[in-house]
C-alpha cells in the first residue's frame, strides 16, 4: 500500500477512490482517448416561444451570474447535477476583489463578513538560498463556499429564479430564436423499495450559459478534442497539528527540478486546520506522472516544507485536481445563443488554477454585458464572442508559465527556474507594491511588466539568455506580439473612454459593441485593477 493510499483511506469519504477516478481522466487527456461529445445541434425551425431568458448549466459558479441576472428582471433557470452546495475547503481571494459582491447587491456587509471564514497576514514568497518576500492583503481571505452558495441560492430563489438540482445537461438544439435544452432530472423514490427515477425535461431559453467547467460536454465539443497547451497538477490536504498557523505562502519552492517538473507550494490557514498545496506546471505528454505519484512526493516533502512529522498531523481533507489551459482562450463558442463562463470559458491565466477568482473579477463586466445582449438581442456567435475577448494581459502570461515548466526530453540546470523566479520577484519587490501586488493577483500591466523586465535584463543579462533556449524562439516571438498588444490596449482604453458621451447617443445595439470594445481594452490591459 502506498503512503498516499494509507493516509487518504483514513479520511472520511475515502478520497482515494476519487483520486483514482481523477487519474483515469488525466490518463485519458494525456492519451487523447476521451470520447468527443456531440450534444449540440442546430435546426432552422423557430421555437416561437421560450420559457426562460437564460438557462445556466452548472450551479457552483453559475449561481453568481444567475443571481445578478435575476436582479435585472430576467427569467433565469440554474441547473446543478447534484445538490448546489459549496465544498468544505475555503476559496482564497483578496478582500478588494470581494467588494464586487456588495457592489452588485449579492451580499450585504454583514453577509460578506460571515462568508469570510479566515483572514491572515502576511503571505510569503520563498525560494532556495534567497531572501523571503512578504506581502500583505494578497489571497489572504478564505471564503466559506458552503455559506456563500447557500446565501446566493436563497437570494436567487427569493427573486424568482428557478433552481433545478439533481438535474444534468444532456443536449441542446439551437434554433434561430432560442435554444432547446434537454436535461435529465433524478428524483428520489416516493415509495418504500422504489428506485431512483429519471425524468426528461425540455427547457426553452433565449440564451444557454455553460458553467460546467473544463470538461463540460459543450466545451469539449467546441474544442474538438484539442489537447491542452499546458496543465497544472495540484494535490494537497487540510490538517491539524501544525504549530504555526498565522501566516501563509502564496508561492514557495525549496527543491530543484525533479521528474522534469518544478514543484511549487502554497499554504493557508483554514478554519479547521491548515491547508497546504503542491502544484506544478507541465504539458499533457503521455509520459507525465499521475496525480497519485505527485501525492506521494507531497507526503514525502511535506515534513521538510512545514517542519513537522506526518504522524503529528491529523488529516481532515484531501484536495487534488488538474487544470487544462489552452492558448485559444477565452473560449469563443462556435454557436449562436451559447456562452461560456467560469472554468468553461478559460478566462483565467495559465498561472492560476481557480475559476472563482476569475469569475469574481469579471462578474460585473459579464453581468452588464449579458444584460445588454439580452436587451438588444445581440445573441449571435459574433456578438457573444465580444463578451470573452482576446486579452493580452492574459496571453503574455503564457511565456511566464512556459518558463516555469520543462519538456519531457528537455535538459536545463535543475536550479534555473528557482533562480529566475527569485531574481524576478526580488526586482519586483524593489520596484514596490504597485508592481508586485497586481501580478500576484493575476493582473499584468504594461508599465509594470516593462519596468520589471528592463530591470531584470539590465541587472541579470546572463539569466535572461539562459531562459531563451528553454522557452523557445517561437514562444518568445509570440509573446512579443502579445506584449506590444498589451501596450496598445493600455493606450486605447483611456482614449476610447473619452468617446463615451458620443456613443451614448447611438442606438442601444451600437452601444453594446462600443461597451464590449471598451471592456476588452480595459481588462486586456489590466486597468480594471485600478
Amino acid at each position: 500500500m502506498s503512503l498516499t493510499e494509507e493516509i487518504l483511506s483514513q479520511i472520511p469519504g475515502n478520497p482515494f477512490n476519487g483520486l483514482r477516478k481523477a487519474d483515469e481522466l488525466w490518463t485519458g487527456l494525456k492519451n487523447n482517448s476521451l470520447p468527443l461529445p456531440n450534444t449540440v445541434k442546430q435546426e432552422s425551425q423557430r421555437l416561437e416561444t421560450v420559457d426562460y431568458d437564460v438557462v445556466i448549466c452548472g450551479g457552483t459558479l453559475g449561481i453568481l451570474i444567475g443571481t445578478t441576472l435575476v436582479m435585472k428582471g430576467w427569467r433565469v433557470a440554474v441547473l446543478e447535477r447534484g445538490k448546489l452546495r459549496g465544498r468544505e475547503q475555503e476559496w482564497n481571494i483578496s478582500r478588494k476583489e470581494l467588494e464586487v459582491l456588495i457592489d452588485l447587491n449579492l451580499l450585504s456587509e454583514v453577509e460578506l463578513k460571515t462568508a469570510i471564514a479566515t483572514e491572515y497576514n502576511p503571505a510569503r514568497l520563498s525560494f532556495p538560498n534567497n531572501i523571503e518576500i512578504w506581502v500583505k492583503d494578497v489571497l489572504n481571505i478564505g471564503v466559506d463556499p458552503v455559506y456563500l452558495l447557500e446565501t446566493l441560492k436563497n437570494r436567487f430563489l427569493e427573486l424568482g429564479g428557478i433552481l433545478l438540482e439533481n438535474t444534468a445537461y444532456e443536449s441542446a438544439i439551437i434554433h434561430p430564436d432560442g435554444v432547446e435544452v434537454n436535461v435529465t432530472q433524478i428524483h428520489s423514490p416516493r415509495l418504500a423499495g422504489e428506485g431512483l427515477g429519471e425524468r426528461l425535461i425540455i427547457l426553452k431559453t433565449r440564451l444557454l450559459i455553460d458553467a460546467m467547467g473544463h470538461f463540460s460536454p459543450l466545451v469539449r465539443q467546441a474544442r474538438q478534442g484539442q489537447k491542452p497547451d499546458a496543465v497544472c497538477l495540484v494535490v494537497g490536504t487540510c490538517a491539524t497539528g501544525y504549530s504555526n498557523n498565522e501566516t501563509g505562502d502564496i508561492f514557495a519552492s525549496f527543491t530543484p527540478l525533479e521528474n522534469q517538473c518544478q514543484y511549487f507550494w502554497e499554504a493557508f490557514p483554514a478554519r479547521d486546520g491548515r491547508t497546504t498545496y503542491l502544484f506544478t506546471y507541465l504539458d499533457a505528454d503521455p509520459q507525465r506522472f499521475s496525480l497519485e505519484y505527485l501525492f506521494e512526493d507531497y507526503f514525502k516533502l511535506l515534513p521538510d516544507y512545514q517542519q513537522i512529522e506526518l504522524h503529528q498531523l491529523t488529516f481532515k481533507r484531501a484536495l487534488f485536481g488538474f487544470f487544462p489551459c489552452y492558448k485559444n482562450s477565452p473560449l469563443k463558442m462556435p454557436w449562436n445563443r451559447v456562452f461560456a463562463i467560469g472554468d468553461s470559458s478559460g478566462n483565467q491565466s495559465p498561472l492560476s488554477f481557480g475559476g472563482f477568482g476569475a469569475m469574481v473579477r469579471h462578474l460585473k463586466r459579464l453581468t452588464n454585458g449579458i444584460d445588454q445582449a439580452l436587451t438588444t438581442d445581440q445573441l449571435s456567435q459574433n456578438a457573444l464572442s465580444l463578451l470573452q475577448p482576446y486579452q493580452p494581459s492574459l496571453s503574455v502570461t503564457w511565456l511566464f508559465q512556459r518558463s516555469m515548466s520543462v519538456g519531457v526530453q528537455q535538459t536545463i540546470n535543475p536550479e534555473q527556474i528557482n533562480q529566475l523566479l527569485a531574481t524576478v520577484f526580488q526586482e519586483m519587490e524593489q520596484l514596490g507594491e504597485p508592481i508586485l501586488k497586481p501580478f500576484l493577483q493575476d493582473v499584468v500591466q504594461f508599465l509594470a511588466l516593462t519596468q520589471t523586465l528592463s530591470k531584470t535584463a539590465i541587472n541579470h543579462p546572463g539569466l535572461i539568455f539562459k531562459i531563451i533556449p528553454q522557452v523557445g524562439l517561437i514562444s518568445l516571438i509570440d509573446w512579443t506580439i502579445h506584449y506590444w498588444n498589451l501596450g496598445i490596449y493600455t493606450g486605447l482604453y483611456p482614449f476610447a473612454k473619452t468617446l463615451k458621451p458620443a456613443f451614448q447617443k447611438l442606438p442601444p445595439s451600437s452601444q453594446y459593441y462600443y461597451d464590449r470594445w471598451l471592456e476588452a481594452w480595459q481588462y486586456g490591459s489590466g486597468q480594471d485593477y485600478d
